[in-house]
């Protein structure tokens, strides 16, 4: 029997193993050093700050491995002889396969700051570092924490220490909060949430040192313009990198990730990669090399679990999505808003006088095809604008039909009028609203 060793149980991972097992009956492993099962890793905040418990966050019950026959083992590799397909375990014995899939995950980013291996200085990625936050906080000792990135897991570090009523300094580089994603608009209006929420945002403000006291733990950080400010914790969240260091030394071909073509092979016989960790050598039309977030990992492990069990296939991640919160702010995005506008390309914003609601369009100036759309505060249909997108559906098509892409609660407060009565005042336009229709929906759902 053929079998198939998976390193890592994040989303690609599992998802791998899920779908060999639905496509085959090979013997499947599945490696990880983090935890014996499979957990939502966006959860970890809400554990911390009381809303969950941890076994709330596993999606399939303990008894789901066994049941399907895959097989855990709880332990790190060291090393993977590529000839011998052999891997060399910390604790266990050694393991043959015949394929092997590398969903190795990232880690949080470090830029060699002085004192960035001090106690009380963490990132926030995996289930050990919400157990080492726990430690670090747990004695009230922290009056003060030092936040350093201006990303969507520093926002969650901030929101979960608020919880505790411990202050948060929060260093960004940038002159606007998460400005090399967000456009002006959006990433100042977050920036007025976040310190809504008594967060000191330090805009423009770089980490330069991290000081310890007498014990060897962070007594205070220096910033860029020499300000010292104490603090009994830092969180290191400057985003994050694939976790290959264990893979260095090795013949596998490695760049800022491990490199794969567009069926996820890297330059080793019988050897994938899925996930954070994957770089690709040519990315699909329009796609960036690496592509570390929840559905695109899971659209991977889909993929190669295709390609092993036979049906070689390439990797199609369809239209980029994603979504986040900002405290008690919903955020997603489709299609492509760039922090810059492209060339060719026109925009619209409209944000709500309250200040903490806003939509931001752009489309193909010359064409008017609509390209993508930034919400925050207003909850959407993916279905409707991937289906939008797919068809090239032009600007004035979706306000049109904005109402059908609306998936707030039937009270809420709906702004489809006054978005596209401030779009028709700009671009001297008649576009008239649509009432939503349950059959347009429905197809959507169908597409």
């Amino acid at each position: 029997m053929e079998t198939i060793v998976i390193i890592g149980n994040g989303i690609s991972g599992v998802t791998a193993a899920r779908y060999i097992r639905k496509y085959s009956d090979k013997r499947i492993i599945l490696i990880s050093a983090e935890t014996k099962y499979f957990f939502s890793r966006t959860a970890l905040m809400y554990i911390y700050m009381g809303h969950m418990k941890f076994e709330h966050t596993q999606p399939y019950e303990n008894g789901f491995w066994e049941k399907n026959r895959i097989e855990l083992v709880q332990d790190y590799v060291t090393s993977i002889n590529y000839e011998t397909q052999e891997l060399s375990l910390q604790e266990g014995s050694p393991i043959k396969y015949d394929k092997l899939v590398l969903a190795v995950g990232s880690k949080p980013n470090k830029f060699g700051w002085p004192g960035q291996d001090l106690g009380g200085v963490q990132g926030l990625y995996s289930a050990q570092d919400l157990e080492e936050l726990e430690k670090n906080t747990a004695d009230g000792s922290t009056k003060r924490a030092v936040i350093v990135g201006g990303g969507l897991i520093g926002i969650e570090m901030a929101e979960m220490l608020l919880s505790r009523k411990i202050p948060v300094t929060f260093l960004v580089r940038e002159g606007l909060f998460w400005g090399n994603v967000l456009p002006k608009q959006e990433a100042e209006l977050i920036s007025r949430h976040v310190r809504e929420h008594h967060v000191d945002l330090r805009l423009s403000t770089e980490l330069k040192e991290i000081l310890p006291d007498e014990n060897g733990r962070v007594s205070k950080i220096i910033t860029g313009d020499g300000e010292e400010i104490e603090c009994q914790l830092v969180g290191l969240t400057a985003g994050v990198g694939p976790n290959i260091d264990f893979l260095r030394d090795s013949d596998l071909e490695l760049q800022r990730g491990i490199m794969v073509n567009q069926y996820l092979e890297t330059n080793q016989k019988n050897v994938y990669a899925i996930g954070d960790c994957a770089q690709f050598d040519e990315p699909v039309p329009g796609r960036r090399p690496m592509e570390q977030v929840w559905y695109t990992g899971k659209i991977m492990g889909e993929t190669v679990a295709n390609t092993i069990c036979g049906n070689r296939t390439k990797y199609n991640p369809g239209h980029w999505y994603n979504s986040a919160k900002f405290f008690d702010i919903e955020y997603q995005t489709y299609g492509w808003v760039f922090a810059q506008l492209r060339e060719g390309e026109t925009d619209f914003y409209w944000e709500h006088k309250g200040g903490k609601i806003c939509m931001h369009f752009v489309f193909d100036k010359a064409s008017r095809k609509f390209l993508g759309v930034n919400t925050f505060g207003v909850r959407l249909r993916h279905h409707a604008f991937n289906t939008w997108l797919t068809e090239e559906r032009t600007i004035d098509h979706v306000l049109e039909h904005l109402k059908d892409a609306n998936f707030d609660p039937e009270f809420y407060a709906q702004y489809e009028k006054e978005i596209v009565a401030k779009f028709n005042k700009e671009q001297g336009t008649n576009i008239l609203v649509k009432k939503a229709s349950w059959d347009r929906i429905l197809n959507f759902l169908k597409a």
